[in-house]
């Protein structure tokens, strides 16, 4: 597909610019992304209304060259040495992002700056480099996922239908959805799309890794004017929702692991107190509680349940059949 979203579009646009420095016409510009002329003047006004350095020169002929300008609303950037080299050093945190439309742009400014500073001080930075190793642990790879993104992000923005190709955790062989997509969420490493549903009749979330295949069509739905993807997630942990009542969730952390918890935040509501005997009483306001079993479970004996009674019997089941498993494979 070679369509792009409207922000999309306009990133693609302004990267044209900075890259021609006698700037392009606006048939220029409406060729190389393939939409009308009366598509790209309304881009221009309206990243030149919002302040973006861009502007009309006339060219040869008399024909108008959209530049970018000298001019501008936007301040002259300039960066000391030490901010530089935090920039530099920064570099590995944007990884994840490869495949989106953020990737090109960062790796250009990165090579930007490598180019500014000399080998002696790379060679520098790559061993201070070495003094702080960010892990993959849980990372997605969207490398392969590109046009699934751009065509997501499409989908999102002109709220056109869309139709899936997903292959869920559970199922056998991928399933087509038709959906209404609402939003992309990024949690812990990996990108969920929130959308609704038709064949479920519900909002549902949908993990991009799982995706294979957008189809995008020309009909358009009408989204919630209130739906706000914080709202949503507001009593979640992470990002699955549940329409179900809110409910106290009251967790007991052994004073091995007091210390961790009290480090992070982990929700919104939460409410961590310290004992006298050292653990941490934690509470939370949440509707889904499925991946709160999942986050108690990952403490083993450190965490004990307190409140609902339903969560605690869950992680009673749950540790029973682990433990049936275990005993299963030393027994034969």
């Amino acid at each position: 597909m070679n369509g792009h979203s409207p922000t999309e579009r306009q990133w693609i646009l302004i990267r044209t610019l900075v890259s021609r420095r006698y700037g392009a016409t606006v048939k220029e510009l409406a060729e190389t992304l393939s939409v009308s002329l009366k598509t790209i003047r309304r881009d221009l006004e309206l990243l030149q209304g919002l302040g973006f350095p861009i502007a009309p020169r006339e060219g040869e002929h008399g024909r108008n060259h959209w530049v970018v300008t000298a001019d501008g609303n936007l301040p002259a950037l300039t960066f000391n040495i030490s901010e530089v080299l935090a920039l530099y050093l920064g570099k590995k945190l944007m990884e994840p992002f490869a495949g989106t439309i953020l990737w090109d742009s960062h790796h250009s400014a990165f090579c930007k700056i490598r180019a500014q500073l000399s080998d002696s001080v790379i060679d520098y930075l790559n061993r201070l480099q070495n003094l702080i190793f960010r892990t993959s642990f849980r990372d997605s790879n969207y490398v392969e996922k590109s046009q699934i993104i751009d065509d997501l992000m499409i989908g999102i923005e002109e709220r056109r239908i869309t139709f899936l190709t997903y292959h869920s955790a559970r199922s056998t062989e991928p399933l087509t959805y038709d959906i209404y997509p609402y939003g992309l969420v990024y949690h812990r490493g990996s990108l969920y799309l929130v959308a609704h549903s038709q064949q479920h009749d519900q909002i549902r979330t949908f993990k991009v890794n799982r995706i294979a295949a957008v189809s995008l069509e020309t009909l358009k739905f009408q989204r919630p004017a209130n739906f706000q993807l914080r709202d949503y997630l507001q009593h979640s942990l992470g990002v699955y929702h549940s329409e179900g009542e809110l409910q106290q969730v009251v967790i007991r952390f052994a004073s091995s692991v007091a210390r961790y918890v009290t480090e992070h935040e982990w929700h919104s509501s939460q409410k961590l107190t310290r004992l006298k005997d050292g653990s941490v009483r934690a509470e939370f306001e949440l509707t889904s509680l499925e991946e709160i079993k999942t986050w108690v479970l990952s403490f083993g004996a450190n965490a004990i349940v307190e409140e609902p009674e339903t969560l605690r019997n869950e992680i009673v089941s749950e540790t029973q059949r682990t433990l049936e498993h275990y005993l299963a494979r030393r027994n034969a």
